[in-house]
């Protein structure tokens, strides 16, 4: 079986940079983050992603909001398996602070028109 990264991090056996705790999640700095304050806030319980259990999902997402407080532009980002590019199998929160031309693009924009119906 493979160690949760996330898990890890949580249990205090592999090293983050921790930006806030609550009882039930943590906030940390990403590993090549993609703009300053880019943060990831993860439960502190093992859920694989945001349709596992939604009280944990709720739960993450109050924590989630309260750092994101303000009217600074953001994304919230989290993806649910690896066709919907999740890499990390424990669910977590990207938050993404945005400003006007910063050249970053949707994960999920890929520059194709849309499908027609």
């Amino acid at each position: 079986m493979t160690q949760c990264v996330f898990c890890e991090i949580v249990a205090g056996r592999a090293p983050a940079t921790i930006v806030r705790e609550w009882h039930d999640a943590l906030a940390l700095v990403p590993l090549g983050p993609v703009v300053d304050g880019h943060t990831l806030v993860i439960p502190k319980r093992h859920v694989a992603d945001f349709g596992e259990d939604p009280d944990v999902s709720a739960a993450t997402m109050r924590c989630a909001v309260e750092l994101a407080a303000g009217d600074r532009p953001m994304n919230v980002i989290t993806s649910r398996g690896r066709e919907a590019t999740q890499s990390v199998f424990h669910l977590h929160l990207h938050l993404v602070p945005r400003a006007e031309n910063d050249g970053l693009a949707l994960p999920w924009y890929s520059g194709h028109a849309r499908r027609r119906k």
